[in-house]
C-alpha cells in the first residue's frame, strides 16, 4: 500500500498540514489566555472555528459533489493559508480585536468540513470499494495524524515558552501551503462522480443518514462525542493554568500522550482489520472507549493525567480506522461525498454550544468537574453506539 505514491503524498500532506493544525490547536487557546486572561473568551475562540465546520459542512458537500475531492482539497488549503496567517501578522501591527479574531477562526473554521470529507471521499477513488483495504489505509491517515498529535502540541508547547504563540500560527500557515503543493502534484485529476437522482438536493446527504439505522446511530453519537473531545482538550490548557504551573510544556505533552496511544491503536489496527469484520470490532471497542476518560477527573499528578490520555487514545486508535471505512463505503457512490460532508457537520454541530457552556464552566469550577461531564457523555453515547452496532450485525448474520 505504501508503495502507491498518491497515497503516500495523501499521509505526507496529511502530516503536513495536521502538524500545523495540531500546534495551532494549543498555540491559539494560549493566545488567547495570555492576552486576555479570560477562560470563556478562550472558548468562545475554540467555538468560532467549530462553528464555521458546523455551518459550513453542507454546502460544503455540495461543493464537493460538484467540483470533486481533489479540487476541493485545493481550494480549502488555498483559503487556509491567508486565515491562518492574518492572526499573528495583525496582532503584531496592533489591529487585531477580539471580534476581528473570531471572524478570522470562523472563516479557516469554514474549510475544515469540505476538506475533511474530501480527504475521506478521495480514498476508494484511489483505492477501490473493499472495507478491509479502506480500513487499512484509514488505519494509515490516521496513524499519520496520531503522530502530529505527538509532535504538534509537544513542539509548540516548546516553541510557545521559546518564542510565543503567535509564531506557531505562522508555521500552521505554512504547512496549509505545503498540503496544496503536494496535493497539486502527486494525487491525479478525476472526474467528479456523476450525481443522480439519490444525491439532488442541498439536504440529501442528511437524507440517507436517517433513513440508514446505522448512520443515524452512529451519526448522532458523533455529536455527542466529537463536541466533548473538542472540550476535553480545550480543557488541558486550563488544567495547567490551574494546577501544573503555567507550563505550556506540560500541556503539549498531554495531548501529545493521547496521540502516542493513538497511534499504538492505528498499528494494530492496521493488522488486524485484515481478519476482522469491522462492524464487530468498531462496536464492541466503542462499549469500553471511554473508561480511561474518568481518570482525568480525578485529582492526579500530571503523569498520571498523561496515562489516562495515553490510554484512551489508544483504544481510539483501535476504533476510528474500522468506524470510518464503514461511515465512508456505507453511502452509494453519487451521494458519498453529501453524506461524508454532513457527518463532517454532525460531528461538529455540538461543539460551539458545549464551548459556550464550557468556557464559563472551566472559569467558574476549574478543568476536573468538566473531564467528569466528558466521560459520563461519552460512556453513555459510545454504549447506545455500540449496541446498535452489534444489534445491526446480528441481524446481518442471520439474515
Amino acid at each position: 500500500m505504501l508503495r502507491d505514491r498518491r497515497l503516500v503524498a495523501l499521509l505526507v500532506a496529511e502530516t503536513v498540514s495536521t502538524s500545523g493544525s495540531e500546534m495551532t490547536w494549543l498555540a491559539l487557546p494560549w493566545f488567547v489566555l495570555v492576552t486576555t486572561g479570560s477562560p470563556a473568551r478562550m472558548g468562545f475562540t475554540v467555538a468560532a472555528g467549530v462553528a464555521g465546520t458546523a455551518l459550513f459542512g453542507l454546502p460544503g458537500g455540495a461543493l464537493l459533489g460538484r467540483i470533486g475531492a481533489r479540487r476541493t482539497m485545493l481550494i480549502a488549503d488555498a483559503c487556509r493559508t491567508p486565515l491562518v496567517l492574518a492572526v499573528p501578522l495583525l496582532h503584531w501591527a496592533g489591529v487585531l480585536s477580539y471580534p476581528l479574531l473570531l471572524v478570522l477562526v470562523f472563516a479557516e473554521g469554514a474549510f475544515f468540513g469540505p476538506y475533511f470529507a474530501a480527504q475521506r471521499v478521495i480514498v476508494p477513488e484511489l483505492l477501490g470499494e473493499d472495507k478491509a483495504v479502506i480500513g487499512r489505509a484509514n488505519a494509515l491517515l490516521q496513524g499519520a495524524t496520531r503522530v502530529t498529535l505527538i509532535l504538534g502540541p509537544a513542539v509548540a508547547g516548546v516553541l510557545i515558552g521559546v518564542i510565543g504563540a503567535a509564531p506557531v500560527l505562522v508555521v500552521d500557515a505554512a504547512t496549509f501551503a505545503v498540503s496544496f503543493a503536494l496535493v497539486g502534484a502527486f494525487l491525479p485529476r478525476l472526474r467528479p462522480v456523476e450525481q443522480d437522482e439519490s444525491s439532488g438536493g442541498f439536504f440529501a446527504g442528511l437524507a440517507y443518514i436517517r433513513r440508514d439505522p446505522l448512520l443515524r446511530a452512529w451519526g448522532s453519537m458523533m455529536v455527542v462525542i466529537d463536541a466533548s473531545w473538542i472540550v476535553l482538550f480545550a480543557a488541558v490548557p486550563v488544567l495547567v493554568f490551574e494546577e501544573y504551573g503555567r507550563h505550556a510544556a506540560i500541556a503539549g505533552w498531554l495531548i501529545g500522550a493521547f496521540g502516542a496511544g493513538a497511534l499504538a491503536g492505528n498499528v494494530v489496527a492496521y493488522k488486524a482489520l485484515r481478519r476482522f469484520d469491522s462492524l464487530t470490532w468498531a462496536s464492541v471497542l466503542l462499549l469500553v472507549e471511554a473508561l480511561p476518560l474518568w481518570l482525568l477527573a480525578l485529582p492526579l499528578p500530571a503523569v498520571a493525567v498523561g496515562a489516562g490520555l495515553f490510554t484512551a487514545g489508544v483504544v481510539n486508535g483501535l476504533v476510528n480506522p474500522a468506524l470510518h471505512s464503514i461511515l465512508t463505503l456505507r453511502p452509494p457512490l453519487a451521494i458519498r461525498g453529501k453524506v461524508m460532508a454532513a457527518l463532517t457537520t454532525l460531528s461538529q454541530i455540538g461543539g460551539p454550544l458545549a464551548l459556550v457552556a464550557a468556557g464559563p464552566a472551566l472559569g467558574a469550577f476549574g478543568a476536573r468537574p468538566v473531564f467528569a461531564a466528558v466521560a459520563a457523555v461519552q460512556t453513555a453515547a459510545r454504549i447506545g453506539a455500540g449496541t446498535v452496532g452489534l444489534r445491526l450485525r446480528r441481524e446481518t448474520a442471520f439474515a
